[in-house]
């Protein structure tokens, strides 16, 4: 239960927002480890089964912590994933919700395919703020940076900034 000795970043927001895309992005021009939670539940088996009504892997939370702790207390990743309430408060040293306006939002995961259930419910989390109001709730708010992702120019600007958090950490 060590805190981390080099910060670690929490990209999250609801599917499709950019998150994958910004946390490769800045995990590339930092040299820090880009941990994108869904495909490790993916590859390292850290699941309960899969879900067909969703056509996802049901997230073993225990099983992600367990996994992911001694990443964290090394420090220097960049974790990417949709929901953030069960990570630990103490893991994060800045938690980025990204956000999409619902017709950009609608346009990305369509062309994903989703089906209609799917696509429904993750339009109307990304419309109730669900993952802002869970990051608000689970970390200290003065952590928690809320970003526009909607153009290009936004996710260009959001990687810089997050960027430039992590040179402002490291003296320069």
């Amino acid at each position: 239960m060590s805190t981390p000795r080099i910060p670690n970043i929490l990209v999250t927001g609801t599917p499709g927002t950019g998150k994958t895309t910004l946390a490769a992005e800045v995990a590339q021009a930092t040299g820090w480890k880009h941990i994108n939670v869904g495909e490790w539940v993916k590859n390292y088996e850290l699941h309960q089964g899969w879900d067909d009504d969703f056509d996802c892997w049901t997230i073993d939370e225990d099983k992600v912590c367990d996994a992911l702790e001694e990443l964290m207390v090394e420090g220097g990743c960049i974790v990417d994933h949709h929901t953030c309430d069960f990570f630990p408060e103490r893991w994060f040293s800045l938690v980025v919700v990204l956000t999409a306006e619902t017709s950009v939002l609608y346009d990305r995961l369509t062309k994903r395919g989703y089906s209609e259930k799917k696509l429904k419910e993750n339009m109307e989390c990304e419309i109730m703020m669900v993952v802002q109001e869970e990051a608000t709730d689970s970390y200290r708010r003065e952590i928690v940076e809320v970003l526009p992702s909607n153009t290009v120019e936004e996710m260009e600007s959001n990687s810089q900034k997050i960027a430039g958090w992590i040179a402002q950490r490291r003296g320069g």
